[in-house]
């Protein structure tokens, strides 16, 4: 879906988002990287709105 606030500019290339995940997938799947392998956000620099939404995600169960 097109920005309602911005027009396409044709001299720029469009990245269609599905296909762009699909190509990632395929991409790790062949060099084994698993989420595992990618280290999480430590943190350190979040608000404490992040950190409350963050801990009442966690309190219902949610792992984020």
């Amino acid at each position: 879906m097109a920005s309602k606030t911005s027009s396409a500019d044709q001299s720029q290339t469009v990245i269609d988002m599905a296909e762009l995940a699909a190509r990632i997938a395929r991409r790790r799947a062949e060099l084994g990287v698993t989420d595992a392998d990618i280290p999480r956000n430590a943190g350190a620099n979040r608000t404490e709105s992040k950190k409350a939404l963050l801990k009442a995600i966690k309190d219902v169960g949610g792992d984020w």
